[in-house]
């Protein structure tokens, strides 16, 4: 169905994304439901708005514009929000790509994750299986945590928590033929501008990094599991 995923893409400074990412959806026939989550304060915001005014018509994409949060804060927000409608939720960053396949993405999304609670990502041709630098899961996740990355952290190591949320409660996949580009300047696809300036600044790199690992090391982690595993056992 179209209206049980949604993707949530977080953006900021970089408005040229949206048509691109719709024509990602066009081009793989995806039918998710796509939310662009914008600043009020975001310099591009006019743009932002003209690009929500031209694709009023289009079922499938939506815009929120509200207060600055960052990358998580904006992500939980809206998560906790749509996990009340929505059967399964994706994050995507404005700067990933879904590429053509045999299947649509988004339709292999919801075939694995159709079974019961669980985590699912594709390659993203930079970290690949590493790192769910894209993700998706199931809502009851969100709605069991109250969050969809853990909110002491600001941008960095959230696709390191996904990937060990989705081996702790033993329901993850990892699909190397679902790409989902990452244009990372990592990768030599994309110029560094301000939002990847700031996000791999050395104070971000030092916060988010000592972030992960207390929530990793010191019981956050593990409470977390313990949630998410009676999730599991009570929908089995």
């Amino acid at each position: 169905m179209a209206d049980d995923l949604l993707v949530i893409i977080p953006t900021r400074g970089r408005p040229q994304a949206v048509p691109e990412i719709v024509q990602a959806w066009d081009d793989t026939g995806a039918t998710a439901h796509v939310l662009f989550a914008v600043d009020t304060d975001d310099p591009e915001l006019a743009a932002y708005k003209k690009h929500a005014a031209a694709l009023k018509g289009d079922g499938r994409v939506r815009f929120t514009f509200g207060k600055r949060r960052r990358l998580v804060g904006t992500l939980n927000q809206q998560a906790v929000n749509a996990a009340k409608t929505y059967r399964f939720l994706a994050f995507l960053g404005d700067d990933h790509r879904p590429r053509p396949a045999a299947m649509p993405w988004d339709a292999r999304i919801r075939e694995c994750l159709s079974g019961g609670p669980g985590i699912v990502y594709g390659n993203d041709l930079l970290q690949g299986e590493a790192m769910a630098t894209a993700v998706a899961m199931t809502s009851d996740i969100v709605e069991t945590l109250g969050y969809m990355a853990p909110p002491a952290m600001v941008h960095l190591c959230v696709d390191l928590v996904w990937v060990a949320w989705g081996k702790g409660m033993g329901r993850i996949t990892y699909l190397d033929d679902m790409v989902i580009e990452h244009l990372h300047p990592a990768a030599q696809k994309a110029e560094m501008d301000a939002g990847y300036e700031e996000a791999n600044s050395e104070q971000q790199v030092s916060a988010d990094s000592a972030a992960y690992y207390e929530y990793r090391d010191d019981g956050g982690l593990e409470a977390d599991l313990v949630k998410l595993r009676k999730l599991v056992a009570e929908a089995a």
